[in-house]
């Protein structure tokens, strides 16, 4: 690796983990500052910064994505009548039980309500029943159409395709769909009234009226009336933390509030729970729980977690352990507290309880439910022996051999790799099957229709799921396709893969590929990491290396070594530096002048990375000095001015590139990839923000011809393999590394993997009979 001409030293300082996923009750964990920066990160709270940048960096990581899951979070309270776990009544244990005797006799009564629960319905557990936003609108769209209240046409915004055969049908009977431009999600609208009553009760608590809006979003029309009481609902709205929902509640209740009480108690639950969501945990060990809620002066946390389950706050989960309930009930009489059985020879496996919100847990049974739906149902005597004889490489023919014979398929491979799920496309579509294939972000979805060769067959998958994008939906309300191949796919959280999961048809084809290696969703789950963990469905692995020497570095970083690469045409290039400041004036002078003077990229087409927002060179310094050097101006259209480039956070995980052009009383008019995106005034601030600067987990999905990625000195606590990863490998023809982290990066490729997630997929999925899927 060389330097390029002409540069010299220095060194860096931000510091935000990308992926990492800190203790739920408080890690990372910041009160909201004036300057919070709500739409600084797609990906919400899975960045988590170090000390030495958290008070910066930390409302910009937490609150925006606390923004787009409050609706879910505040619906624990109206999923009481119907959860599995409202109530465990049995669960209180009698003095003389242990604690781990007293989980076990919780368990028993959950497992007993569940199997009343099942036994009463005659249909699997609805899916998606406490999904929430668009893909709760979605879903109900669909089950409209299912129960023939309405048609297709009345939901998606093109019209519905002529009715045809679901099976095999030409791909030229499809009429053409061309991308139809992506508004801004418009805000939901709040009655007056309800505005009036929320300020009102706000102003009682010495509460910040600015929070009203926020709090009928979180909370509803009816957020007055709750608040007054039950003030620790407070904590649904974004940004708000325990100690502010505490005084808020004194002020209100006087000395009718303690510690204890079951509202604060319960309210603490989910607010914990919800925590972990943004760190992408769909579950979290009771333990955990309990040991959040004593730091959070809770006296006895055993009896605040019954009552939260008893409400319905939380469900209880059972991992490891026999499955027969009467078995269960003669190990927590017999079972030791280590998880041994006192008179067996051999050692059983502890159980593990585990807590969750009930939206999180229906998803992954819904997801895991519709997997093996697609498994069992797929006609797999499909003959494409001639397609793949005809494929372009040995990979790419597996991948045909492969799908053809299953309904689901899992698919991993680097950058390279995803030539072949477009030639699996092109392939079924010459076969006369309905393929299309769907990416994570537009520049994806470019990319995979230049590799395809039909620009209607690659689509964002929330363009596929809206209807703007993609074949639509079909007479049943399923999509009118046969085979749908996810890129991308680590990016998919477990809510959006369910709904994804959901409308497709019995019988379609779901291939889901992505790298293995790139940090995981920004929201909760990790769904394709899941799906490989289970087996319960066959595995393709790619055999295309990434090619050059920024394929080679990103190749070795994935097996966790940092090698040195032969680069004759500077394709990566160290920068050493020395401080946080001359960080920030190398990544302007690397990104106006020496990659446009030696690579002829110019500076539109080069992507700074960094590893938080906060600190001295994070993405707010970066995106200041960058717009200083490259496009300076007062920024008069709420901070921005024509010609900025900027990202707009559609929602966690979703922050979509775009270019200012203009505003005007109707909103910022951007230009995203070449469709057109109106944002109104009230919500520029909390939406759109500078992109000349991004995180890691704002560039998964996309790449550009040059990145420039930044590692100032404070950001060494902040690397992880999969961020390194992930940053490294978003330039194509060029690599710049700003390095001021020392031996920092090469012991966190080495030594800091992924951080794990708790999910309760994967053994979902291996519970599940799907005799035909490959062990």
């Amino acid at each position: 690796m060389t330097a390029l001409p002409g540069e010299t030293p220095g060194t860096g300082g931000t510091d935000t983990p990308q992926d990492a996923v800190s203790p739920p009750d408080e890690a990372g964990a910041q009160e909201p500052t004036a300057d919070a920066d709500p739409a600084s990160d797609g990906a919400g709270a899975a960045e988590v910064v170090d000390p030495a940048s958290t008070e910066a960096a930390e409302p910009d990581a937490g609150a925006e994505a606390e923004a787009a899951s409050t609706e879910g979070a505040t619906e624990t309270e109206a999923a009481s009548a119907d959860t599995e776990g409202a109530s465990t009544d049995a669960a209180s244990p009698a003095p003389e039980l242990s604690e781990a005797q007293a989980e076990l006799a919780a368990q028993r009564e959950l497992r007993e309500r569940i199997e009343q629960r099942k036994a009463a319905k005659a249909a699997p557990i609805a899916a998606g029943a406490r999904l929430s936003g668009t893909a709760a609108d979605l879903l109900a769209a669909v089950r409209a159409v299912e129960s023939g209240e309405k048609t297709g046409s009345a939901f998606f915004a093109s019209p519905a395709p002529a009715q045809a055969p679901r099976r095999p049908a030409p791909a030229a009977a499809q009429p053409p769909r061309t991308p139809m431009p992506q508004a801004a999600p418009a805000p939901r609208s709040a009655a007056p009234e309800a505005l009036e009553a929320v300020r009102a009760v706000l102003v009682e608590g010495g509460a910040p009226e600015a929070l009203a809006r926020p709090a009928v979003g979180a909370l509803g029309e009816q957020a007055g009336e709750l608040l007054r009481t039950d003030p620790w609902q407070l904590l649904a709205v974004p940004g708000v933390r325990p100690e502010q929902a505490d005084g808020f509640a004194r002020a209100l209740l006087g000395a009718d509030c303690g510690p204890d009480d079951g509202r604060r108690t319960a309210a603490l639950v989910g607010w914990v729970l919800e925590r972990a969501a943004l760190q992408g945990h769909t579950a979290l060990d009771a333990g955990d729980v309990r040991a959040a809620l004593a730091e959070r002066a809770v006296s006895d946390p055993d009896a605040a977690v019954r009552e939260a389950v008893e409400e319905g706050v939380a469900l209880l989960f059972q991992e490891g352990g026999d499955e027969e309930p009467e078995e269960t009930e003669a190990d927590a009489d017999g079972t030791d507290e280590g998880g041994l059985a006192p008179d067996a020879d051999t050692p059983r496996e502890p159980v593990r309880v585990l807590l969750g919100l009930d939206r999180y847990a229906l998803a992954e049974e819904s997801l895991a439910d519709g997997l093996a739906r697609l498994v069992n149902t797929c006609e797999k005597a499909a003959d494409w022996a001639e397609a793949a004889a005809a494929a372009p490489s040995p990979s790419a023919a597996e991948l045909i051999r492969t799908t053809a014979a299953a309904g689901l398929v899992a698919h991993s491979g680097g950058e390279a790799a995803r030539a072949e799920p477009a030639a699996l496309i092109a392939a079924a579509r010459g076969l006369g099957l309905r393929a299309f294939g769907a990416a994570h972000s537009e520049d994806g979805r470019l990319r995979l229709s230049a590799a395809i060769g039909d620009p209607d067959t690659a689509v964002t998958l929330s363009g596929l799921l809206s209807g703007a994008q993609g074949p639509g939906r079909d007479e049943d309300g399923a999509l009118a396709l046969d085979l749908l191949v996810v890129l991308d796919a680590p990016q998919l959280d477990v809510e959006g893969a369910a709904v994804l999961v959901e409308a497709l048809a019995d019988g379609a084809r779901l291939v889901l590929s992505g790298d293995p290696g790139v940090l995981g969703s920004a929201g909760a789950g990790r769904v394709f990491a899941d799906v490989l963990a289970a087996r319960t469905c066959p595995q393709v692995v790619s055999r295309t290396p990434d090619p050059g020497p920024i394929g080679e570095l990103v190749s070795g970083i994935g097996i966790g070594e940092l090698n040195q690469v032969d680069a004759p045409g500077k394709e990566v290039v160290i920068v050493p530096v020395r401080d946080a400041g001359e960080a920030v004036h190398r990544t302007v002078q690397l990104v106006a002048d020496s990659v446009p003077r030696a690579f002829s990229i110019p500076a539109d087409e080069t992507q700074v990375i960094t590893v938080g927002h906060g600190g001295a060179a994070g993405t707010r310094v970066l995106n200041e000095a960058l717009k200083q050097r490259l496009n300076p101006g007062p920024g008069r259209f709420g901070g921005f001015d024509p010609g900025d480039r900027v990202v707009h956070v559609l929602a966690p995980g979703r922050a979509v590139p775009g270019v200012v052009r203009s505003a005007d009383a109707e909103g910022l008019h951007l230009d995203c990839g070449g469709v057109p995106v109106v944002v109104p005034q009230e919500r520029v601030e909390s939406s759109v923000r500078h992109g000349w600067a991004l995180s890691a987990h704002q560039a998964a999905g996309m790449r550009w011809p040059a990145a420039v990625v930044v590692l100032p000195g404070d950001a060494a606590q902040g690397l992880s393999r999969p961020w390194v990863y992930t940053a490294f490998g978003r330039g194509e023809r060029h690599l710049s590394v700003v390095h001021g982290v020392d031996q920092a990066l090469p012991r966190a490729v080495e030594q800091v993997p992924a951080q794990e997630r708790t999910t309760r997929l994967r053994p979902l999925l291996e519970a599940l009979p799907t005799p035909d899927a490959a062990s």
